[in-house]
């Protein structure tokens, strides 16, 4: 299993040798809160043997760093420069997400509805996204065949990956897997916010709405989850025979 890597957004590590562009193959997946993207290509990147990126998770981690040090989200200079200091780590194993903030384990605290509301506030940062972005680039060039998935990572992280593909569904369907993920405890008016509220939110940094050219549809709202990972996987596999 690829993937089992544990990599930093440190930049003063000396990086492995990249792998050679023929035996690289990278997908990438852009869309909506609630379309199923992190769900889906860790299970497409487990079935696939690849590794994995969620690059939602880093702007969460970011957001918690953030939140944790006291700095002021209303002050964009102020979060720029927490995140460039930000001591990020996050694996790409498919079957063990991890993500740890210097030595704390913070995998299970940025998915809390707290972080949820105020990651927009990282992620429409400029110089935060340009942090988090080249980590994701870093991350994305040492992995010999991954499944990233995330806001702009089709269009802006990683424009030249083999596959992209913009996974979407109805506000409805989004709405309610969201819920089922919280286990259905969660107030109608927050849920709408984290889902709806932040895309128009995130919509000023970044277009995940449309796909770009050359960037497939892959609309979920009447699949169910394993067709949802079938239709992604086989879309690989097609790269892949076109690559051999």
């Amino acid at each position: 299993m690829e993937g089992s890597s544990f990599v930093s957004t440190h930049t003063d590590e000396v990086p492995p040798e990249a792998p050679h562009a023929a035996d690289r193959l990278v997908v990438a997946v852009d869309g909506p809160s609630g379309s199923g993207k992190s769900s889906v290509c860790r299970a497409a990147a487990a079935a696939l043997g690849a590794a994995y990126l969620d690059t939602g998770a880093m702007y969460r981690a970011a957001t918690w760093y953030c939140l944790r040090e006291e700095v002021d989200l209303g002050d964009p200079e102020a979060v720029a420069v927490a995140v460039a200091e930000l001591p990020l780590t996050i694996s790409t194993n498919p079957d063990h997400q991890v993500v740890t903030v210097g030595e704390a384990d913070v995998t299970a605290a940025i998915r809390e509805a707290t972080i949820s509301e105020k990651v927009s506030q990282v992620a429409t940062n400029p110089e935060a996204r340009a942090v988090l972005i080249a980590a994701q680039r870093r991350i994305i060039d040492r992995a010999g065949f991954i499944v990233a998935e995330g806001r702009d990572i089709t269009t802006v992280v990683a424009p030249d990956a083999q596959v992209r593909v913009l996974l979407t569904a109805s506000a409805e369907a989004r709405l309610k897997r969201r819920g089922a993920q919280l286990g259905g405890t969660q107030d109608p008016e927050a849920l709408r916010r984290q889902v709806l509220d932040r895309d128009t939110k995130d919509s000023a940094a970044s277009n995940f709405t449309e796909a770009a050219d050359g960037v497939a549809v892959l609309d979920s709202s009447d699949l169910s989850f394993e067709e949802t990972v079938e239709s992604l996987t086989s879309r690989v596999l097609l790269a892949q025979g076109a690559r051999s």
